[in-house]
């Protein structure tokens, strides 16, 4: 079904491009809610992926590869936001920016995992929310991260350690 959607879509189908939204604006929302920290900033992501997957979706070579491309899109989408931020932090404290973004209102459980997401590395962090939040095997994160399927899965093994272990030294 997605196949004939993306086909649509390609063609210039703006309620077919509509449909394919509805399908992956929670997968979308929930990667740049927790790679940027908090709700604005992952709803200004999805907005800009969205504008750009619209205005780009003519070029997508193969309807197999959409959900890739638009993840894509979505890690781009995240760090122009980042870049964003961090142009206007230059004159506010840049150790203030996570903690701000981790002392919005939340249930204990997002406000734990945003923490533990912060203990890993940039790299560590965009493997872990590519398999946990957008559901990639190791073979489609390979192809998001430039990196092997083997490196994936190892990379994703101990992040999730040190996640574990950072939730156990909390709890």
């Amino acid at each position: 079904m997605d196949d004939k959607l993306i086909a649509a879509a390609k063609c210039g189908n703006k309620d077919a491009f509509a449909q394919l939204y509805l399908l992956y604006k929670d997968k979308l929302y929930r990667y740049a809610y927790y790679r940027l920290g908090n709700e604005a900033d992952a709803m200004d992501a999805l907005s800009m992926c969205i504008t750009h997957a619209f205005a780009g979706i003519g070029a997508l070579q193969s309807e197999k590869a959409f959900g890739a491309w638009l993840f894509k899109i979505m890690h781009y989408s995240c760090a122009a936001v980042l870049r964003e931020r961090a142009k206007h932090a230059e004159h506010a404290d840049l150790d203030a920016i996570p903690a701000a973004a981790l002392s919005e209102p939340a249930n204990t459980l997002a406000v734990e995992l945003k923490q533990a997401l912060a203990q890993l590395s940039e790299a560590e962090r965009e493997i872990v929310l590519l398999s946990t939040i957008a559901g990639y095997k190791s073979r489609e994160t390979a192809t998001l991260t430039g990196s092997t399927p083997g490196t994936v899965r190892s990379t994703l093994s101990r992040a999730l350690a040190k996640m574990r272990q950072y939730l156990g030294d909390e709890r």
